[in-house]
């Protein structure tokens, strides 16, 4: 059991979001600026922050939190993209429109998205981390689960994954090399995320200057994007802040937004982790000062969320506090808020543990998406993406899991039913048994698949919409999952 202290633990939530809007308000000005800077402080007026997406989405997250409670994935949060967040920047629109136009996340976030590889998940993943506090795996699979709403199987959503990681890791572990190697398993050690943050280690440890590894990074992904919106990069601007600037938070900030690009973003990823490693007291008064508390919103539909939002750092750090331990008991953590603080020893192996035991990254696949029903999840992946041609066939991979260890223990006969648009045909099994045992000696295993093919007419439609009714014998509620086909 991990007790965390209630006192030290408000004290760092509430250092995470000042610190965020320091480091936005401070980066902003220079934000898309691809060469290196040599600023050494504020050049927006003082008595204000400036309004950063980076913040203000996730009081969107937290109003999921507080209405819906802990379970919480990429559908719901597609959802709540549609309904709390006007903007159409990047991947952000590309998502929307996807998912306006019928395709479930994370299928949205993959189809034709020119953004994967971008900075829009990593910059909003403070919410979950404290909301799941020291529970690094807890954190990362919703850092995940939003990623892939607009950036689909891209670097983008490896990036949440590891920057969410991280700063839960913080609340517990006080060594940022720590942190950042804990982050780091959490996501593919091939992605080009883990690969530059190494690289950056690497150079730290050679005694590399960084504004020269920061040259290394650059050349290492150049290559990939648009422009300058790329995650890899950036997040590795947001390092390179954080190992060089040796746990001194003006350095450490100033270090950050010297890399240059996406300057509001990595600026406020590095005030958000420092203030959650080392609280209010580490945050320097005058630079305090010069945000104050409020927090000024860009992105997000207040009259939708009946305006009850937080309007100051202050009150979304309260109504965190207040949330997050319902969030931690239905994770079912080994973290408790107390009176008093208890931190086992050889932590950052045991989080290391907990990442790899979750198999976080199962969950990452092309064209995927999961759906929870009453008494069994699935998993489905479209394979090659949602685009059918005429006569053509598509084959849909689905994976029933039997939720034995919370309905009775008994197995389940499945039958299927396809609604197809007209000239669409459908091959595959008719009936299955989702069994609940999951030995080596069993015929039938708690979770069983089940591939089908549909093949389209000689017409179609711009969007064919399939549904599959899945039915279980002798139960009353059906399970129906939705399909679109792009003609």
């Amino acid at each position: 059991m991990i007790k965390i202290s209630r006192e030290k633990y408000e004290d760092k939530v509430k250092a995470c979001w000042i610190g965020k809007n320091i480091g936005g308000t401070m980066g902003a000005p220079y934000e898309g600026v691809r060469h290196t800077l040599d600023i050494q402080g504020f050049s927006t007026p003082a008595g204000k922050a400036v309004p950063n997406d980076d913040l203000d989405l996730q009081l969107v997250w937290l109003h999921v939190a507080e209405k819906l409670g802990a379970k919480i994935n990429a559908q719901i949060l597609g959802e709540f993209w549609l309904n709390f967040i006007p903007p159409n920047w990047n991947e952000y629109g590309i998502a929307k429109n996807n998912m306006r136009r019928g395709l479930l996340p994370s299928i949205a976030g993959d189809y034709e998205n020119g953004w994967q590889n971008s900075n829009g998940a990593w910059i909003r993943t403070e919410i979950w981390a404290c909301l799941t506090p020291a529970c690094p795996a807890a954190t990362a699979k919703y850092a995940i689960e939003d990623g892939k709403v607009d950036h689909g199987v891209g670097e983008g959503t490896y990036a949440a994954a590891f920057v969410g990681t991280m700063q839960s890791a913080a609340f517990a572990v006080t060594d940022i090399r720590k942190c950042i190697e804990i982050g780091l398993c959490a996501i593919p050690s091939d992605s080009r995320v883990a690969k530059s943050i190494v690289k950056i280690l690497e150079c730290y440890d050679a005694k590399i200057p960084a504004r020269q590894t920061r040259d290394i990074i650059f050349e290492m992904n150049k290559d990939i994007g648009t422009g300058w919106f790329e995650a890899p990069s950036n997040v590795s601007y947001a390092i390179i802040g954080l190992i060089y600037g040796e746990g001194d938070f003006k350095k450490s900030m100033i270090t950050a937004i010297n890399c240059g690009d996406d300057t509001d973003c990595t600026a406020a990823t590095v005030g958000a982790t420092l203030g959650i490693l080392g609280g209010t007291e580490i945050l320097p008064k005058d630079w305090c000062q010069h945000i104050g508390d409020d927090i000024v919103t860009i992105s997000i539909d207040r009259s939708c969320a009946g305006y009850d939002l937080p309007n100051t750092c202050t009150e979304l750090t309260q109504r965190v506090v207040k949330k997050a331990p319902h969030i931690l008991a239905e994770n079912t953590t080994d973290v408790e808020i107390s009176a008093e603080e208890e931190i086992p020893d050889n932590l950052a192996e045991s989080f290391i543990e907990q990442i790899k035991s979750a198999k976080l990254l199962n969950s990452l696949k092309p064209y995927f998406t999961h759906f929870d029903f009453a008494f069994a999840g699935v998993d489905m992946q479209v394979e090659d993406g949602p685009e059918i041609t005429a006569l053509g066939e598509k084959k849909i991979h689905l994976t029933f899991e039997n939720k034995y260890l919370i309905y009775h223990s008994r197995p389940y006969n499945l039958s299927f039913r396809w609604w197809l648009p007209e000239g669409f045909s459908v091959e595959g099994k008719k009936a299955l048994i989702l069994d609940n045992f999951n030995g080596v000696n069993s015929k039938y295993q708690a979770k069983s698949s089940i591939t089908f093919t549909i093949k389209a007419g000689e017409t179609l439609q711009a969007d064919n919409k399939c549904v599959l009714e899945v039915v279980a014998q002798g139960y009353y509620t059906p399970m129906y999952i939705p399909i679109l086909l792009l003609g």
